[in-house]
């Protein structure tokens, strides 16, 4: 008897001394390596046969259901030992995996058979060779035979010979062997297993594979409930079959997050059909009996209106739609029609989802004013609807949910979970709650925003955000850019984006006439103006002011009277300034407005004999003098008319200053009479930019154009003379569409109301033939203000023109949204921006003396200096860039820079990738890891390899930075340089489903190429190498962030994990680009 201790002798040792030629081994073990096989590859070729019985069940035929999840799991790293178990990584790393599968696998086919226990009986492990017993042997794998450690206190194994115990050994195996009930023979399972190691791979099994291992947790976590239950039929709607994939991916995820935290912010951006998206997540609710509500602005009711009525231009009519659409404005509302429903009689808690198109309507979040408290529209929305009655979820769509401050987005989501954050605290899975998540991000951003412009890059805040930032938008957002559906998904099927001309700038002067005034003229005297008309709050003597605190200042709210006509007074002065930028025509009018306000106030005041004659203050100017975005501002709808009695004002003082305005009123509109349309500089630069199109269009044959312009006042002006001018020369027709009334057209008898119009502009894109069969009437050129600027699809349109430049660049962004979208016809598409004539930095500088000269007596009237717009505080200099930029080329949304895009973040639709590959195959469980496969390069995609690699003992994941930890992926190029590092496992995620999606079959030419470099995997060596690096790019980023934490605040990282480099890493499957 001799006792070997796996120290100073081994069983390795000692077994290549005893096998021969011809020897005959049997053993019975728990597992059995093909690194084992490598050790005594050389004995194990001459010996005559092995017989190995599995002592466990181990590759039997399952007969108890996967259920039992606890058996199962010791069993599958029983069977996965085959290739390595996790003593044995190192060997695994160095990649040689394939060459000794193919190896062993040949050799087990010629000498071995495999059995496994069936049994539950507990089987003892040992081995005889010939004549000789060893006992106990727990498994076949190097560390059994002595050449790894493992993680054994002591492993002495006793050898005996048959004569010493009488052949006991020998006759037991032999008894075991032949016993039917309690052995099963398993040698073609273990061949075909370690086959598995050595195919070649089809790429898109190598993705799923890599995605199934990163996301395992995930399908355990996940439960039937929050997932689209497929038995409701939506799939076979005819809404989701008109969608493109990246629209299905999109429905899936939305139902996902709806049923998992009861709310969703799709933010796509403009042109990708988020109205679609949204019908679809609509069809699924309907279709288990829910209630559905669209919540939207008036103008695109229309829209929502027609996808659920049944009508002829309904593309999906026989999905057979219901629900509710209301505008936003009905929120405030408390009785009356709208849209066909009694708001007095409506039960506003019943409804189970609640849709809200453009969202970002709701970014301010909830406030209360006026006398009787009345809440906002989003505190009405909160209570009446979402917190009442049933449980609410919300669905958000905006292309722009973050205008600058991450607040906008805290507050579209607490719609969700009804304002109340605990709700969704324990829902998500961050480490803190989500008040302290957006907080933390903000002050990033606010830091991020001191930076200078050349720093201030979209990377640079990325990284200073946390990972429970990234968490939090993972879970309940969706936003995906242009360049990511261009990037990661088939553009076969969805058609492509039209190509972008850059921009075309014009700066004509105001007039062709000789001496004539121009744009700093007309400023001087701007800055001039005092506007006191719209404050008379100012001038109450104070010993009378009494009297009308109760009605200028309600408790609770947060406008007073006073601020309130600040406000007004400010609005104005700044909106005098944006109409002459939009034409004299506005701007004269606006001017002569005021005059006759100031001239009927100053007549009432010399009418005034002691008497009561109470000033009845005239509400502000008709609010179409305003632009889209300042008719929504508060003062239009807060407070009352109020009524002041003369006798207790300063009427001396405040006439004084009426006059003087009024004498400079005169002298403005003086200046600009003579600039009729024949000498307005820039109405005749428009048509000749008209001819210039007609005559030499940029797509064959496409006459159409938008001209676009804040005001109405000037959309009627453009309408007057740019119809006759191409009605008479070109024979085109014209129409106008603003916001308030029908619009105007110049074919006789064409209805000429939203809809129609647009459909005569846009025939395809509208559905035209099936909704006018028998029409011919066709528009050419549509003249319009934005209220057709969001959610309008007129891509038949190939050339959009700015009349003005909007203050807000989101809004140009927008406009030309209309004609810059998915599937369009036009190769080209053309953006024109008409600027004032002046130099850029002149021109913001002007903006800001006027905002800041009207802040001031802001300030001083109510001692709160951020009254109205807190946005126009924006720094010049990020304007200045931006609007630089746009002078340049036509810029995404979420390229521009000032706002917070919130684009291309989530992982989400990995994770729905890998459920849907789930539901047909069940063979990710079971696969070898170290698995590879060859796939093409690209031009984004060099030559090199992409690792997947998991850390074992949780040592490295950096300032909890690596959003997949354990799980790190790294893409390194054949020369070593790293091309994407870890930190960003969503782009290297989506660069891998470009390179393997719909990849079933191995590309066989590449494996070919790839086993002659390698000698079939025996030599690879140059992969290894690049491994190495790899892990070494993941300790180096980690020891930096060390050193960094060692001068920060809130302890230091560098004392708390130890890396010893390779034998950390488990690799998982590699991707070689070829």
């Amino acid at each position: 008897m001799q006792i070997i201790n796996n120290i100073h002798t081994t069983i390795k040792g000692d077994l290549q001394m005893v096998i021969h030629k011809g020897s005959k081994l049997s053993l019975a073990a728990a597992c059995f390596s093909i690194y084992a096989y490598q050790e005594l590859k050389k004995q194990l070729e001459g010996i005559d046969e092995l017989r190995f019985i599995f002592t466990s069940p181990t590759f039997v035929t399952e007969k108890t259901p996967k259920a039992q999840r606890e058996f199962y799991i010791p069993r599958i790293s029983r069977e996965r030992s085959l290739y390595g178990t996790e003593f044995e990584v190192k060997l695994r790393n160095e990649l040689t995996q394939k060459a000794i599968a193919k190896e062993c696998a040949d050799w087990i086919r010629r000498k071995v058979t495999f059995k496994s226990n069936v049994t539950q009986e507990q089987m003892m492990g040992f081995m005889t060779v010939d004549e000789s017993s060893y006992m106990p042997i727990s498994g076949f794998t190097t560390v059994d035979l002595g050449c790894e450690r493992g993680n054994n206190a002591y492993y002495s194994v006793q050898k005996t010979e048959s004569y010493e115990n009488g052949k006991y050994f020998i006759n037991l195996f032999e008894k075991l062997w032949n016993d039917k009930k309690r052995l099963q023979d398993v040698t073609d399972i273990v061949i075909e297993s370690i086959t598995a190691a050595y195919r070649e791979n089809a790429p898109e099994y190598i993705y799923f594979f890599a995605l199934y291992n990163i996301f395992n947790e995930f399908l355990d976590d996940i439960s039937e409930d929050e997932l689209p239950n497929e038995a409701t039929g939506f799939k076979e709607s005819k809404v989701w079959g008109m969608l493109y994939d990246f629209q299905r991916d999109a429905v899936l995820a939305i139902i996902n997050k709806l049923e998992k935290f009861n709310g969703c912010i799709l933010a796509d951006s403009v042109g990708l059909g988020k109205t679609f998206t949204a019908l679809a997540v609509i069809k699924y609710y309907e279709n288990r009996n829910k209630s559905v509500l669209v919540l939207c602005p008036k103008k695109l009711s229309e829209n929502w209106n027609t996808y659920k009525g049944n009508y002829i231009n309904n593309p999906i009519a026989e999905d057979r739609l219901r629900y509710d659409v209301l505008y936003h404005t009905d929120l405030s509302r408390e009785h009356g029609q709208s849209n066909g429903i009694d708001l007095e009689r409506l039960n506003w808690g019943n409804y189970d989802l609640v849709v809200i198109d453009e969202s970002h309507n709701f970014r301010n979040g909830g406030e209360v004013s006026g006398e009787a408290a009345k809440e906002n529209r989003y505190l009405k929305l909160l209570n009446k609807v979402v917190r009442a009655g049933v449980r609410t979820k919300v669905l958000m769509l905006s292309a722009t949910p973050v205008n600058n401050k991450f607040i906008d987005l805290k507050n579209q989501l607490a719609l969700a979970y009804e304002g109340d954050a605990a709700q969704i605290n324990k829902k998500l899975a961050t480490t803190k709650g989500i008040d302290e998540i957006f907080r933390q991000a903000q002050k990033a951003f606010n830091r991020w925003v001191k930076l200078s412009v050349e720093e201030r890059t979209t990377e640079a805040l990325l990284q200073t955000l946390d990972f429970d930032f990234f968490e939090l938008l993972d879970s309940v957002t969706i936003a995906r850019s242009r360049k990511h559906i261009e990037t990661y998904y088939n553009t076969a099927d969805v058609g492509k984006f039209p190509k972008r001309l850059p921009p075309i700038s014009l700066r004509p002067c105001l007039t062709d006439l000789n001496d004539a005034v121009n744009y700093n003229d007309i400023y001087t005297l701007l800055m001039s103006l005092n506007l006191s008309i719209y404050t008379p709050s100012n001038y109450i003597m104070p010993s009378r002011l009494e009297k009308y605190l109760d009605v200028t200042h309600h408790q609770g709210t947060s406008l007073t009277q006073q601020g309130r006509e600040e406000g007004i007074r400010r609005l104005m002065s700044i909106n005098l300034l944006k109409r002459l930028e939009s034409s004299v025509y506005s701007f004269r009018l606006t001017i002569d407005r005021i005059k006759k306000l100031i001239e009927d106030t100053m007549k009432t005041i010399e009418d005034y004999q002691a008497g009561n004659c109470i000033l009845k203050l005239t509400e502000i100017s008709d609010s179409d003098d305003f632009d889209y975005d300042d008719q929504n501002t508060d003062f239009f709808s807060v407070g009352k008319k109020v009524k002041i009695d003369l006798a207790d004002m300063d009427y001396v003082s405040w006439k004084w200053e009426l006059e003087k305005d009024a004498e400079n009123l005169g002298l403005l509109s003086l200046m600009v009479a003579d600039i009729t349309p024949e000498h307005d500089a820039k109405l005749q630069t428009l048509l000749k930019l008209i001819q210039k199109k007609v005559e030499h269009p940029i797509n064959p044959a496409n006459r159409k154009l938008i001209i676009f312009t804040a005001f109405s006042d000037t959309a009627d002006y453009l309408y007057a003379n740019v119809s006759k001018f191409a009605k008479e020369k070109f024979g085109l027709e014209t129409a106008e569409i603003t916001g308030n009334v029908d619009g105007k057209t110049t074919i006789p008898k064409l209805r000429a109301d939203l809809n129609t119009v647009l459909t005569c502009f846009s025939p395809i894109s509208k559905g035209k033939s099936v909704l006018m069969p028998n029409s011919s009437d066709e528009l050419d050129i549509l003249i319009a203000t934005d209220c057709i600027s969001e959610g309008q699809n007129l891509q038949d349109c190939d050339y959009l023109i700015n009349y003005d430049i909007h203050w807000n660049p989101v809004r140009i962004i927008q406009r030309f949204g209309r004609i810059d979208r998915i599937g369009s016809k036009n190769e080209t598409i053309q953006l024109v921006n008409f600027w004032p004539d002046m130099d850029l930095d002149e021109y913001i500088n002007l903006k800001s003396r006027v905002e800041t000269r009207m802040k001031i007596s802001v300030m001083t009237s109510t001692g709160d200096d951020d009254l109205i717009n807190a946005e126009e505080k924006g720094d010049l200099e990020y304007r200045r860039a931006q609007l630089k930029r746009l002078q340049e080329e036509v810029v995404d949304l979420e390229d521009m820079t000032s706002g917070i895009s919130i684009m291309d973040l989530g992982l989400n639709e990995f994770r729905l990738d890998l459920l849907e590959y789930m539901k047909h195959h069940d063979d990710l469980d079971t696969a070898p890891k170290g698995l590879h496969t060859v796939v093409g390069k690209t031009e984004d995609s060099p030559a090199g390899v992409i690792f997947v690699l998991r850390n074992i003992n949780d040592s490295v994941n950096i300032d909890n930075r690596n959003r997949i930890h354990p799980f790190y992926m790294v893409y390194i190029s054949e020369e070593g340089e790293i091309v994407c590092d870890y930190l960003n496992p969503k782009k290297l995620l989506d660069t891998m489903r470009l390179l393997c999606r719909g990849k079933s079959e191995p590309i066989m030419a590449l494996c070919r190429k790839f086993n002659e470099e390698t000698d079939d995997g025996r030599n690879m060596g140059e992969v290894s190498e690049l491994l190495s690096e790899a892990i070494n790019s993941i300790m180096d980023a980690k020891e930096e962030s060390d050193i960094d934490s060692l001068f920060k605040s809130g302890g230091t990282t560098a004392l708390l994990s130890t890396i010893s480099g390779l034998d950390d890493f488990e690799l998982i499957c590699f991707l070689v680009v070829k």
